[in-house]
């Protein structure tokens, strides 16, 4: 299946695919299930008949059972529809669409991503995008250069050039990048102290679902990945902990693990407050009212609040402020003081970064 072309605006994503020769004598349907592998066969077949999905230069009405010929240029549209929506306990989440821009020239641009926002088009997010925000702004192709979970908000880089994206991309590669995330959790079995190094090794639970869920091994242990994360508490408030988390490796999932593993898993982490199970619940609307009371908010805790590279020969750091939907549950459910909370965060950023 080779891609020929793609194009994404804020509501429409178009591919055409030219069939490769392994692929000749395939049915429509068949084929297209390759590309749509989280796709049904019986919701493939509906996007066909719906004129959804075409083949150029064929002419009548486009069949599910069509056979492809060697070098066919098959096209597929999709719209945006409600299939993006995020739901709260039963209430459609209102997204922020327009993120902040925090910094920006002729070859990067920096943003404070919102939380839902995927970084660049993947399974079913084809639209809410970083990527796709930036090229309908700006009208030319946008590069991602690193990326952050759809729930997690924060600090991200995009790159207006390939030449641009490539250097920076290399800095991430090889661990020239600081980066800094402001974290609430649950305190269930922390030991209590305000500054402590996790280094469980960290690897992924199994194939097919599951590999979505990272588990965790000793430090000396022969299984998992070596990696390694700083924690600073920043704030106490009954049973909450507030803190800012410095990963010094890259791995999946690593801060949130990292918490878990010293019993301070993140307020509405749906895999590591909740598991696996809990997490697909939600994912399918299934939830309980018990497990949504458990989470307390609708995506985890996680804020990518401080970054440093070496951008354009000079060290730079960027940084966002704790987003609207995590101040409002740090004033309605703690007694912390949202601009003490950031004058502290900053002045241990500063701290932080000037020591590298």
């Amino acid at each position: 299946m080779t891609l020929i072309s793609k194009s994404f605006t804020p509501t429409q994503y178009r591919a055409t695919h030219m069939v490769d020769e392994e692929h000749a004598g395939m049915r429509l349907d068949q084929y297209m299930q390759i590309h749509l592998e989280s796709w049904s066969r019986q919701m493939v077949k509906k996007k066909i008949e719906s004129g959804d999905i075409t083949i150029e230069g064929r002419p009548g009405k486009i069949r599910p059972s069509m056979k492809l010929a060697f070098r066919d240029h098959v096209t597929l549209v999709t719209t945006k529809s409600s299939h993006e929506d995020e739901w709260w306990n039963g209430e459609k989440i209102e997204l922020q669409l327009d993120p902040e821009i925090i910094y920006e020239d002729e070859q990067l641009a920096v943003i404070s991503k919102p939380a839902y926002m995927a970084t660049h088009p993947t399974g079913r997010h084809l639209f809410n995008c970083a990527t796709v925000y930036l090229e309908a702004k700006t009208g030319h192709t946008v590069h991602s250069i690193h990326r952050l979970d759809r729930e997690t908000s924060g600090v991200l880089l995009l790159g207006k050039n390939p030449k641009a994206a490539n250097l920076l991309t290399k800095e991430f590669e090889e661990d020239r990048v600081k980066k800094a995330y402001f974290f609430m959790a649950k305190n269930l079995a922390w030991n209590g102290e305000t500054e402590f190094w996790a280094n469980e090794r960290l690897d992924n639970a199994g194939d097919g679902l599951k590999r979505v869920y990272i588990e965790h091994f000793p430090e000396g242990d022969s299984r998992g990945k070596h990696a390694q994360t700083l924690f600073k508490i920043l704030e106490v408030s009954g049973e909450y902990v507030l803190g800012l988390a410095f990963p010094q490796t890259g791995r999946q999932h690593q801060i949130r693990v990292h918490a878990m593993a010293h019993g301070l898993p993140l307020v509405g982490d749906k895999l590591y407050l909740g598991h696996f199970e809990m997490f697909q619940r939600f994912k399918d609307l299934l939830a309980t009212k018990e497990e949504h009371e458990l989470m307390e908010l609708p995506r985890h805790s996680l804020h990518a609040v401080g970054l440093c590279i070496n951008y354009m020969s000079e060290r730079r750091i960027f940084r966002s402020h704790i987003p609207k939907d995590l101040r409002d549950w740090i004033e309605k459910k703690t007694s912390t003081q949202i601009s003490k909370l950031e004058k502290t965060i900053e002045l241990t950023l500063e701290e932080y970064f000037q020591k590298i």
